[in-house]
């Protein structure tokens, strides 16, 4: 896998990065669904879209690789390497961006995805078994993919009996063999769900969610309502895996999930997701930064997205006592230049756009509809067809101008909160360069019955999936 020449999709800055060629295919986790609760007679999947607007085939699915289960309950996978190798505190500047790994929740499994030699034909080469992760780490329910610089770093929620605590474990980038749990000290911290870092302060920071048993059946309203999930962000010493600080958002903030740290090694801030406030059902989103005259880390919430009013009958069970719509902010994304933070409300079907300049001051400068628990907005391509799901996985291209979205969560939640069943789609929005974003009325890949769409990545790259060395 080693090469003569560094991988040509390796840039050591966000900016050099943006000036890439544009991606011409995107990968997408599949998960199977047979439904009623069965999804073991469908494999999951990784499907490849055409998404180059010059090709015959663009926006159809033109690749697919199943995989022998389907009781796997794919999540957020990643590439075996990226530009974080070019770092100079673990260098690995010959290693290819070439394998995607792909972890199942329910499973513990790790698939091994070689996208050469034709990366419309992707080869599933490795499954490392749950079994084995368990054994070799201690964790269960991996969930998030990172590539770093001097390995690949995967979450998990918890261990094999479903409690926790949760935390990271880590592959070799070459091997993939399972080198086994990443924290020597993590203090306080139980719960688990996202991570990144700020390679050039030598800081990562982690979010909560649950453990496996707290989430494997979808939200369970009694631990919502005690405020037992995620509260809180972590601060971690990246090189001696140590827990450095405990960031309380508050009891009634549940859900503390996506990450996304500023893209600039020179900055020392980012934005994470809430998903759902006690107090009133909105969603929220927290800038946290470093004090400078401190060094201590903190948080304080930026944007606050509110709950829309509903009539009863039309809301799922879960909802139907709060006659109102949560946000659900499920994935957030920020673009290569910091400066357009993305926001999917799962719930409501809005992805939302925010000039983010100046971080602690967001103003909103786009916003799109499509599906929703109430309103199903159609898709542009097809104004009759009301559209189920919403907003979801949301992918950045690397030089900002396209975003591409997914509208299927997480089972569990799916059948809580769209009863009727997710029928799968990706859609594509387009950016204009002072803000603002459209449907791409061409583009709407929507996938056979029993195939949910989940996680999107980009050929050679994409605004979440790197790190960089240099500003």
């Amino acid at each position: 896998m080693a090469t003569l020449f560094p991988d040509r999709t390796f840039y050591p800055s966000p900016t050099l990065a943006s000036e890439a060629p544009a991606e011409t295919l995107a990968y997408v986790a599949l998960l199977g669904h047979a439904g009623g609760g069965d999804r073991r007679a469908v494999p999951d999947a990784l499907g490849v879209v055409d998404v180059d607007p010059r090709s015959p085939e663009y926006g159809r699915l033109v690749g697919r690789v199943d995989f022998p289960h389907g009781d796997n309950e794919l999540h957020h996978f990643g590439w075996n390497a990226c530009s974080s190798h070019l770092c100079g505190w673990a260098p690995n500047p010959h290693v290819e961006r070439r394998y995607l790994i792909v972890p199942g929740t329910h499973s513990s499994r790790i698939h091994v995805v070689d996208t050469r030699p034709d990366p419309r034909q992707p080869r599933l080469v490795k499954v490392i078994e749950g079994e084995e992760v368990q054994r070799r780490t201690g964790y269960a329910a991996p969930h998030t993919v990172h590539c770093g610089p001097d390995g690949i770093y995967v979450n998990a929620l918890g261990n094999a009996e479903g409690g926790g605590p949760g935390g990271i474990f880590m592959l070799d980038h070459e091997t993939f063999e399972v080198k086994g749990a990443w924290e020597r000290d993590r203090g306080p911290q139980h719960l688990a769900y996202d991570f990144w870092w700020h390679l050039g302060h030598d800081t990562m920071i982690t979010s909560e969610w649950g453990t496996p048993n707290m989430v494997r059946n979808g939200v369970d309203p009694e631990l919502l309502l005690a405020g037992k999930y995620g509260t809180a962000l972590h601060v971690w010493d990246l090189k001696r895996r140590r827990h450095l600080q405990r960031i309380e958002l508050g009891a009634e903030q549940q859900m503390v999930l996506e990450l996304r740290p500023a893209h600039s090694p020179r900055k020392a801030y980012g934005f994470v997701g809430v998903v759902l406030s006690l107090a009133d059902l909105s969603s929220s989103i927290w800038m946290w930064h470093r004090d400078e005259r401190t060094g201590e880390w903190k948080a304080r919430k930026v944007i606050t997205i509110p709950a829309e009013p509903a009539d009863p009958a039309d809301l799922p069970p879960l909802l139907r006592g709060f006659k109102a719509v949560p946000p659900l902010v499920s994935d957030i994304n920020l673009s290569l230049d910091d400066r357009f933070l993305y926001v999917s409300c799962w719930g409501t079907g809005e992805l939302r756009q925010y000039d983010v300049s100046d971080p602690v001051a967001p103003v909103l400068a786009g916003s799109v509809r499509i599906g929703g628990i109430v309103r199903r907005a159609p898709h542009p391509s097809s104004p009759a067809v009301t559209r189920n799901g919403g907003p979801q996985m949301v992918e950045v291209s690397r030089d900002g101008r396209r975003v591409y979205f997914s509208n299927s969560l997480y089972t569990p939640w799916d059948a809580q909160f769209y009863p009727d069943g997710i029928r799968g789609w990706v859609a594509k929005l387009d950016v204009q360069p002072q803000g603002g974003l459209a449907f791409d009325p061409r583009f709407l890949v929507e996938f056979e019955e029993g195939m949910r769409p989940h996680q999107v990545r980009l050929e050679g790259g994409d605004a979440s999936s790197d790190s960089f060395c240099y500003a």
